[in-house]
């Protein structure tokens, strides 16, 4: 089974390089983050024609999760239970759904732009009602995963120069704090390999040829219980979807599960 997660900065505008990429990577599911449009405005058929279903929570050009599937989507919810509202509404940033055997969230955790914006307070509620949320089934024996741009690097190597990030967000202590929170759930961080540089970078900015020079950072997150760590055979960046026009500023991660020999060693 092989599921991956992808912030597509837009899906209206990554469509044609989304339908592409479905067909030739072979992914069974797929946590889309900032679809940037509304629910009716979802290319669901076109997606549906590749034998892929859709769970969607999007309301506008901001923001917005999906996930898709073609192995089942079933128990979908909507939104974070308790999640925080943000001007006066909750933002559209998390989807939950049953796929076959796995249970799969996909989560757009807020920016918090800058330390002493409201913004920042408000992601970090976020994250605690994220943790909150998912702690049950972080502990539970079915394969689970949290997957996302967590907009949080959670270490120092996890971009370019640590020295550039000196007092921003993305890297502070609370940020790292609530993704270890998190990890207390039952979750480990699935890391990548990476397939070309030393460190596995998920995120470039258009600006200042980020990409050419790597100057990456590792924000886009797997975060998956025992069950679901202990059946990832591989799990990698594609960064050929980072090349070229008309690309997301961030690549997918894959990752691959071998779900029934997990489920037969388990049953041992």
């Amino acid at each position: 089974m092989r599921i991956a997660t992808w912030n597509v900065n837009s899906i209206t505008a990554r469509l044609p390089r989304l339908l592409a990429w479905l067909e030739s990577s072979g992914t069974d599911v797929l946590c889309i983050q900032e679809t940037k449009c509304t629910a009716e405005q979802f290319p669901a058929e076109e997606l549906r024609e590749l034998g892929y279903e859709s769970a969607v929570n999007a309301t506008g050009r901001w923001n917005g999760v999906a996930l898709l599937s073609r192995v089942g989507l079933d128990d979908v919810v909507t939104g974070l239970p308790g999640g925080p509202e943000y001007d006066g509404a909750q933002e559209p940033r998390a989807v939950s759904a049953t796929c076959g055997p796995v249970r799969v969230w996909s989560v757009y955790v807020p920016n918090g732009r800058e330390v002493a914006h409201e913004h920042y307070a408000y992601k970090l509620r976020w994250l605690e009602a994220l943790r909150t949320a998912v702690a049950e089934d972080a502990a539970g024996d079915r394969p689970f995963a949290v997957l996302g741009d967590y907009n949080i690097a959670p270490a120092d190597e996890d971009v370019w120069d640590i020295a550039v990030f000196e007092g921003a967000t993305h890297v502070t202590e609370p940020e790292r704090a609530a993704l270890a929170g998190l990890r207390g759930t039952g979750l480990r961080d699935v890391v990548p390999r990476p397939l070309k540089y030393d460190h596995p970078f998920t995120y470039w900015d258009y600006r200042q040829l980020g990409f050419p020079k790597n100057k990456g950072m590792r924000i886009d997150l797997v975060y998956g219980n025992e069950p679901f760590a202990e059946a990832v055979t591989d799990s990698y960046v594609d960064r050929e979807e980072r090349k070229g026009k008309g690309a997301s500023d961030h690549a997918p991660v894959v990752v691959d599960l071998d779900v029934q020999g997990c489920a037969a060693d388990r049953g041992r």
